[in-house]
């Protein structure tokens, strides 16, 4: 489940594990635009998300670096 506001509402709760994918708030705006910026102050710190979280990964490389990263959160989640 994609769930943008999940610790600013307690929904982690629900889960048995979390992945956050973030990005750096530049390329966040590249690829949505200004509202980026106004919506950032309202939500709980990228540092905290990603300590908060089962696994976290920055999206800043290339698609290859991310369906690795996803094929291992998947692996480590099948041994469970």
């Amino acid at each position: 489940m994609e769930i943008p506001l999940l610790y600013e509402t307690g929904g982690e709760q629900l889960f048995d594990a979390v992945v956050v994918v973030t990005a750096p708030e530049e390329t966040r705006r590249d690829r949505a635009g200004a509202k980026v910026g106004e919506r950032s102050g309202r939500l709980i710190p990228d540092d905290e998300k990603m300590r908060r979280a089962d696994w976290a990964y920055v999206n800043d490389g290339s698609l290859t670096d991310l369906e690795a990263f996803v094929a291992r959160v998947l692996r480590e989640l099948r041994r469970r």
